[in-house]
């Protein structure tokens, strides 16, 4: 039985990734995305005590680097 408020698909969420899937993602390794956090370069969220990566914000810095090789 469903309640008449709910609905039965989720909602689109973007994702969240640990500092390793972002990694995987971009296919830089560890050590490189948690200089990037440091830098600032790539903006993060806490939750608890772990870091995480909002897709679009992933997105943002894959296109910082794009924008970075182009000028070279």
């Amino acid at each position: 039985m469903t309640h008449p408020n709910t609905t039965t698909t989720p909602a689109s969420v973007e994702p969240f990734y640990t500092p390793e899937e972002a990694g995987a993602v971009l296919r830089i390794g560890r050590s490189r995305i948690y200089e990037e956090l440091r830098r600032c370069r790539l903006r993060s969220v806490k939750v608890g005590r772990s870091r995480r990566i909002p897709a679009e914000w992933l997105n943002e810095y894959r296109t910082l680097l794009i924008t970075e090789g182009s000028e070279e």
